[in-house]
């Protein structure tokens, strides 16, 4: 008998109040959510379509964390299909089973709930969440994620007046479920229909500073498929983080934010005061879609006027040298007291070299995409409860190679095996026209070098190995090539995808399994004894924490 949800959200209030009563002198502090996730009627682009809300909110409400917190995330789902929230940049050290993706994670059946039970270890900085399945995410459920450093660790810049969450991403007016069908009949997406700020189209987002005073922005790109820029008329933008690294305090007029990526800038109200647009466009698009928000005074009585502020052209050099010039601030603090900068990646031999190319086509008449040849097939059980219940059959161990073959694509459950404790190279090659974005779940790596043309070892002389900035997402931009290091310090079955949304549906991911023999906690925390069981891992039963 299904229990109903207002007893359900009384039972777990309950629950976490003998659970906080039990852990208060804990010495990392516990936050708890409770969510309900529903459809509604939205209208961001002016008409009305079915939208995924937490709690009501589209976008979904903010988590504010501090360094080291637990987090207790009970989700009930309130939609007519499974579903699954995933945790972008969030590392969950130890633990992929709480990824939020199908891989490692059954989905929440309707009607039921799941507690998620997440600790932001030393972490900071600026991220999101997103459902995982189903192309929910053109629906909405996504939120902001900010982790704020713990009191006694000092931060690089003064604590500015403000705080706020920024989302921005490409928007379609049909509703997801006709995006997914366009993808299942094997087709590809159209062209979206427009740019959403915090869930409004044009003119329909406001951030209010008071004049003299500076603010912190906590950009995030949620959207679907599109690379955007992000400026404001008559206000420079200094970036101070991306995905929880504090970088060199460059200044920009406008900052590229590619899909999947989070990053924050201060902006200082030194203007006369009035209403100045903020502006979004797409980057490398024919047309170029474009959106405003504004950016008020506090004691402003004009209105926006005059054109709206251009950005770059179409051309890729300038976001090439832009993204280049984003490196470490290797003089500040990250989540502990010395220095993010101390660790000295580029005095440490790599151990293996894994190439990854990116490929479109069509396999039985139709439209999918791969890695390595390799168009990802979703297995009938999660393939990390495969792993613990040793079930057999689910997935092949290096079932995709790891360098291309240029050979055709083909389907299969891919998955790459590495060693625990490895430090390795990964480099993405982009043979398309197309720029494309690339994220790893449960890891932020070094993005040691990217440029034009074919990647050869030659290519190494010109990695940056002091000071490149580190982050859990990289683009790679049009017939060119990305380098990334990684120590592989976090055992599990994680995500490695592209964030383009259709592509990611339709193929172009695998899971990279960190492994070691070792069954030490120290290495890997056992599966959660609330794990939800789906596929073959039915009636298997967990073992508690």
């Amino acid at each position: 008998m299904k229990m109903p949800l207002k007893s359900a959200a009384v039972l777990f209030t309950a629950t976490c109040a003998v659970l906080f009563a039990a852990i208060a002198k804990a010495e990392d502090p516990y936050l708890f959510f409770n969510w309900n996730v529903t459809y509604g009627t939205i209208y961001p682009l002016g008409v009305p379509q079915q939208g995924i809300l937490i709690n009501g909110q589209f976008p979904g409400p903010d988590i504010h964390s501090v360094t080291n917190n637990n987090l207790v995330i009970n989700v009930f789902n309130s939609l007519t299909e499974p579903f699954l929230l995933s945790w972008s940049g969030i590392q969950n050290r130890r633990n992929s089973y709480v990824d939020g993706v199908y891989g490692t994670t059954c989905p929440i059946p309707p009607g039921k709930n799941y507690t998620y039970i997440l600790q932001v270890k030393d972490q900071i900085g600026s991220f999101y969440y997103f459902p995982s399945l189903a192309f929910h995410k053109a629906a909405g459920g996504f939120g902001g994620f900010r982790i704020l450093s713990r009191s006694v660790i000092p931060v690089p810049f003064a604590e500015p007046a403000g705080d706020f969450t920024v989302l921005i991403g490409d928007w379609y007016s049909k509703n997801h479920t006709v995006l997914k069908r366009i993808l299942d009949g094997g087709h590809k997406l159209p062209f979206p229909d427009g740019i959403l700020i915090n869930g409004r189209g044009p003119n329909g987002t406001s951030l209010t500073f008071e004049q003299g005073k500076t603010y912190r922005l906590r950009i995030s790109n949620v959207g679907l498929q599109h690379s955007l820029n992000f400026r404001i008329q008559g206000h420079n933008l200094k970036l101070v983080e991306v995905e929880g690294t504090h970088t060199l305090q460059n200044t920009y007029s406008s900052i590229d934010v590619h899909v999947g990526q989070s990053m924050s800038v201060l902006v200082t109200a030194d203007q006369p005061p009035q209403d100045y647009f903020i502006v979004v466009n797409t980057r490398f698009t024919s047309p170029i879609i474009t959106t405003t928000g504004f950016l008020r005074y506090a004691n402003s009585n004009r209105r926006a006027s005059g054109p709206i502020p251009g950005g770059p052209t179409i051309q890729v050099d300038w976001s090439l040298n832009q993204a280049r010039s984003i490196r470490t601030n290797l003089t500040a603090s990250g989540p502990r007291p010395n220095p993010q900068g101390s660790y000295h990646y580029g005095m440490i031999n790599t151990t293996r070299t894994i190439r990854l190319a990116s490929s479109a086509g069509r396999v039985n008449g139709k439209q999918r995409y791969a890695v390595n040849s390799v168009s990802f097939v979703p297995a009938d059980t999660p393939l990390k409860l495969a792993d613990f219940f040793n079930i057999p059959g689910v997935y092949r161990v290096n079932s995709i190679p790891s360098a291309p073959t240029g050979g055709g694509i083909y389907l299969d459950t891919s998955v790459l095996q590495a060693d625990y404790r490895a430090f390795i190279e990964i480099v993405f090659e982009n043979n398309e026209d197309i720029i494309q974005s690339w994220h790893l779940d449960g890891y932020a790596f070094f993005v040691v070098g990217m440029d034009g043309g074919q990647w050869t070892p030659a290519s190494r002389n010109g990695y940056n190995l002091r000071d490149a900035v580190f982050r859990s997402t990289t683009q790679v931009y049009p017939k060119s090539w990305t380098a990334i290091y990684v120590a592989l310090d976090n055992v599990g079955m994680w995500h490695l995808r592209t964030e383009f949304w259709a592509r990611q549906y339709l193929g172009q991911q695998f899971y990279l399994r960190v492994y070691t023999s070792s069954t030490s906690l120290r290495d890997e925390f056992p599966i959660p004894k609330n794990a939800l069981l789906c596929g073959r891992a039915s009636g298997h039963h967990t073992r508690p924490l």
